[in-house]
């Protein structure tokens, strides 16, 4: 009798621990925002010419280097452009400057998070707000608590320095509140501040980021709420975080600095490739066992076995991108793939990694040409275009790629929870997608 009464009560403890505390680690997304600026701020081949030739540091031979540059992007001609470089202010932006295009996308996507969801801003518990290269005083999560007169019990974390991989971050450090905070509402805010930041030097290895880089943002709202679980539109499978910071190469790869005349940019070295391909070689190696089934995984083991035999090395360093992921194939464990929108040969090489096909890799292509390089709100838009495609059905799998300075490498596994069908910053445009030649740049008939 004793030993009947004690595995009863082992098992009414263990369950009430997995109702209490697993119900606390979940992590629900409720439902994102991405922006879309006004059809002003778009920027055509025409405007980026223009842009490019004012820039008086740049002779004949820095002018063709980033003219090649755009045609080879894979971005269009309709990508927004903040405004005090689009009336030609690159090189004196103000503080107000600054403020402006962060309260634009932050209040904007908001605005329309707390519309849709029907959440009160008094209701949220937990903000994350994650801008790299700017960090005024308040910080921009005390702007938004004071815009939406927030509650004085709403704990707030202000990000920077992340790179284009700090949405996952923000989305880590929410899951790992909710461990401690129960029935909590959060919301994350990811977005880039570029007019204060645009590289006005000559440098070529410095120019790159300019090209590449437009506006964008995305507001998301998340629970550990299981009563919110019908409500939701993704469920946080997985999440795993890599970091080569101690790597010296792969820390000065990708980094903030002055040129020799004093122009502060964005530095991108020839060690980028390589501390990509590392960072996401060993991101894989935790994730994949976690989302393989058996046979695929057990396949996996063997050829990274080979591989490792075949270079004479416990760790098989891969030498490009197209190698990091060995060949293997993750589909039988996900459906789809957000990867970072940063650059098209990034894509095409995370793609031939991961043995995907044109139709896999279409949603980041489509993402980087309508709206470029969004930095760390760039998978937002990629999700978005598959929600827009009705692409999206309960039970997928949705694997989420980015790269950030540091450097770093995150990738996080959402689940979808019920059909998405669309009605996003993609609705008005998502009928001419995909385009039939997006290889062919629009800048390529004035530079070419």
């Amino acid at each position: 009798m004793m030993i009947f009464l004690f595995l009863l009560f082992s098992c009414i403890t263990f369950h009430l621990y997995k109702l209490i505390f697993q119900n606390r680690s979940c992590c629900y997304l409720l439902h994102y925002e991405c922006y879309k600026a006004t059809d002003d701020r778009k920027v055509d081949a025409e405007t980026c010419a223009k842009i490019v030739m004012r820039n008086k540091n740049l002779g004949p031979q820095e002018q063709r280097l980033i003219l090649q540059t755009m045609v080879r992007s894979g971005l269009g001609d309709e990508t927004y452009c903040p405004r005090n470089i689009l009336e030609g202010r690159e090189a004196a932006p103000t503080l107000s400057d600054s403020l402006s295009e962060i309260d634009d996308i932050t209040f904007d996507t908001l605005d329309a998070l707390f519309a849709k969801t029907k959440i009160s801003p008094t209701d949220i518990d937990i903000l994350v707000v994650n801008v790299s290269l700017f960090s005024p005083a308040p910080s921009l999560t005390s702007r938004v608590v004071n815009t939406y007169k927030m509650r004085e019990g709403i704990k707030t974390f202000n990000i920077s320095g992340m790179g284009c991989s700090a949405t996952i971050v923000a989305i880590d450090l929410v899951q790992q509140l909710f461990k401690t905070h129960n029935k909590a509402l959060a919301i994350v805010v990811s977005t880039e501040s570029l007019g204060p930041n645009w590289y006005c030097g000559k440098e070529s290895s410095m120019l790159v980021a300019s090209c590449l880089c437009r506006s964008g943002g995305c507001s998301m709202l998340l629970t550990n709420n299981g009563s919110f679980k019908g409500k939701s539109v993704m469920k946080l499978n997985q999440l795993v975080r890599t970091h080569l910071g101690a790597d010296d190469d792969a820390y000065n790869c990708c980094i903030k600095t002055e040129d020799k005349l004093g122009h502060q940019g964005f530095l991108l070295t020839k060690g980028l490739s390589r501390a990509t391909s590392i960072a996401f070689t060993l991101n894989l190696k935790v994730l994949v066992p976690k989302i393989l089934p058996g046979k695929d995984l057990l396949l996996y083991v063997f050829h990274s076995y080979s591989r490792n035999r075949a270079k004479d090395s416990t760790v098989a360093i891969p030498s490009s991108i197209e190698e990091a992921g060995g060949g293997i194939s993750l589909k039988a464990g996900i459906e789809h793939f957000c990867i970072h929108p940063g650059v098209r040969a990034l894509i095409d090489g995370v793609g031939k990694s991961l043995g995907l096909d044109d139709y896999d890799l279409e949603p980041s292509r489509m993402a980087l040409h309508r709206f470029g390089n969004t930095a760390a709100a760039g998978v937002w838009y990629v999700l978005g275009y598959m929600e827009a495609k009705k692409r999206l059905k309960r039970g997928d799998r949705i694997l989420m790629i980015g790269y950030g300075a540091g450097f770093k490498c995150n990738s996080c596994v959402w689940e979808v929870t019920r059909d998405l069908t669309g009605g996003n910053v993609w609705e008005d445009c998502i009928d001419s997608y995909p385009l039939p030649k997006v290889n062919v740049s629009p800048f390529l008939g004035m530079f070419g």
